[in-house]
Formats: C-alpha cells, sequence, structure tokens
C-alpha cells in the first residue's frame, strides 16, 4: 500500500498521542521490580521493568488500530519479532522506553520513541518523547521535523570550536577507548577543532537528540560480530536527523539496514549520527584507516 503524505501525517498524530500517554505513564512510575532479559551484550540492553511493559501495552493500545487499514506490521522491543515487518509494505518499530537503565538509576536520558519504517529500511516517520522534559519530537519523511507541535529545525549558528563526542556505557567500557578517542581528536584536528568527549548515561534515543543540539557533535558505534544496538534504537531519530538535513547512516555512509532480515541488531554495519557531512566523512575516513 503507497503511503501519501496525508496518510504520514494521519499516523504520526497517532503515533505522537500514543508517545504523549506512554511518557505520562512513565513520568508518574519508578520501577518496582528489575529484571534481566537475553538481549544484547551490555546492561542498558539486558534491563527491564514493569514500567517498560506498561508503555508498551499503551503503545500498542494506539497503533494497532492502524495496522489493518494502512496494512502494517508491528515491532515492539519487549515483544518477539513474528517477522511480519519483512511482507509488509510498511511497520511500526517501537521502543517503549529506551534508556531503561537511566530510568532506573534515576537520571535522565530515556525516552519513548516510534518509528513508521518502509520495508526497504527508509525511516517514514519518527516521533520520540522525553518524560523528563515532556518534549516531544516529530518528524515524517517529506514534511519536515516539530518540536511540540512547532517547525523545528537545530540551532546551528552558535557552532563551537570543538566537537562533541557523545560517549556512552559502552564507548567508555571499550579496551581501546583511549586509542579511539585519540584518533578521532586527530581527525578532529584536520578539521580545525578540538574534541570533547561528552559522558552520558543517556540510551541512544536521547544522545542522537543531544547531537543535533551540540553542533558540531558525532555519536557512533563500530561495526562487532554480536549485541550492539536495535533497529527500535535508531529508527525514530533516523528520520529527525534526515528531515533537519543532518546525517544518520551505517559507519561506512550507506544507508542504515532499518529491516535487517535476520536480526533486529545494528552491530554489522555500525551506526553514525552526525550534525553534518564533513563531520561524517571525518568519522568514515577515521574508521576506515582503524579498519585497514
Amino acid at each position: 500500500m503507497k503511503l501519501e503524505l496525508a496518510d504520514l501525517q494521519q499516523l504520526a498524530d497517532v503515533a505522537v498521542a500514543a508517545a504523549l500517554e506512554a511518557g505520562q505513564a512513565i513520568a508518574a512510575s519508578r520501577p518496582e521490580q528489575i529484571e534481566h532479559k537475553d538481549a544484547g551484550d551490555s546492561p542498558s540492553s539486558q534491563v527491564v521493568t514493569e514500567v517498560d511493559r506498561r508503555a508498551e501495552g499503551i503503545l500498542v493500545r494506539h497503533l494497532t488500530p492502524t495496522l489493518e487499514p494502512f496494512d502494517l506490521a508491528l515491532l515492539t522491543e519487549e515483544t518477539e519479532d513474528d517477522r511480519a515487518r519483512l511482507v509488509a509494505d510498511h511497520f511500526w518499530c517501537v521502543d517503549p522506553l529506551d534508556g531503561t537503565l537511566p530510568f532506573v538509576e534515576g537520571l535522565a536520558g530515556y525516552a519513548v520513541s516510534i518509528a513508521l519504517v518502509a520495508r526497504d529500511g527508509t525511516p517514514l516517520i519518527g516521533v520520540v518523547h522525553d518524560p523528563v522534559t515532556g518534549t516531544t519530537f516529530a518528524a515524517l519523511r517529506g514534511g519536515g521535523a516539530t518540536r511540540d507541535g512547532l517547525p523545528w529545525s537545530p540551532d546551528r549558528s552558535g557552532r563551537s570550536d570543538a566537537l562533541a563526542l557523545m560517549s556512552d556505557r559502552s564507548f567508555r567500557a571499550r579496551d581501546d577507548h583511549d586509542d579511539v578517542l585519540a584518533a578521532v581528536t586527530a581527525m578532529a584536528a584536520d578539521l580545525g577543532l578540538a574534541v570533547e568527549e561528552v559522558p552520558t548515561p543517556a540510551g541512544a534515543v536521547m544522545i542522537a537528540l543531544e547531537v543535533l543540539e551540540r553542533a558540531p557533535a558525532c555519536f557512533f558505534k563500530f561495526p562487532k560480530l554480536s549485541g550492539g544496538g536495535s533497529l527500535w534504537d535508531f529508527a525514530a531519530t533516523a528520520c529527525i536527523f534526515d528531515e533537519v538535513g543532518a546525517v544518520a547512516t551505517d559507519i561506512h555512509g550507506d544507508p542504515l539496514d532499518l529491516n535487517r532480515d535476520d536480526s533486529t541488531f545494528m552491530n554489522h554495519r555500525g551506526v553514525l549520527f552526525a550534525t553534518d557531512d564533513q563531520v561524517a566523512a571525518g568519522v568514515r575516513s577515521m574508521f576506515s584507516r582503524r579498519a585497514r
């Protein structure tokens, strides 16, 4: 089924309403039970609470009525992948609570994330709600981006003279952290920039949005054999980045594989979010040199 811009707007409105309700429920909750699941290879991906599942139930209740009329499939983090996403023309890609670990720790950096993705992996809708601030970001392909319902594009007029390298828990835990940081520092110097490593406890969704607020900035994950973030960690923000003219690709500069047929993990080709093409090209070049 072909979706016109009016269809995407209608579906985006549903996703925003769903994200707001789920976000309000999350904001009013504290986890009572913390469980661990077999997912990924880091504590961030292995923690789940009853709040995650409650938020997912809210999102599913909102999104399910759209499935049949628009011939959509549904992929959510806390429900087993039924692989209908590989058959349907489009599918919802949902993370009810990205950043469960900071949520459990009582730290900011968690979000509700909803994307609509075409079967070829193109992100068509991206909605992110931050329960801490109550802020909602939304974008639809060809329709621009909004922040709390108003047209939005990040302000890049006050660009820093330092490249903000967003540093999540897994980056800081790398055995070669210092070597990678040195390589980024050398790359940035070629662009006439210093480097500021910005440690954050946040999940991937909120980290990506922080990249947009810190131009010039980047957040990346090198390819690896197992684990890594999943489709729902990057799909919504990829759409937002596309619509504001920023960069969301794999580490080689190709489109993110947001409907991978053999896994929901994104580790196979890495991930790169950057404020502009120059920074993205520098990161790709730096990775290529290290991979030789």
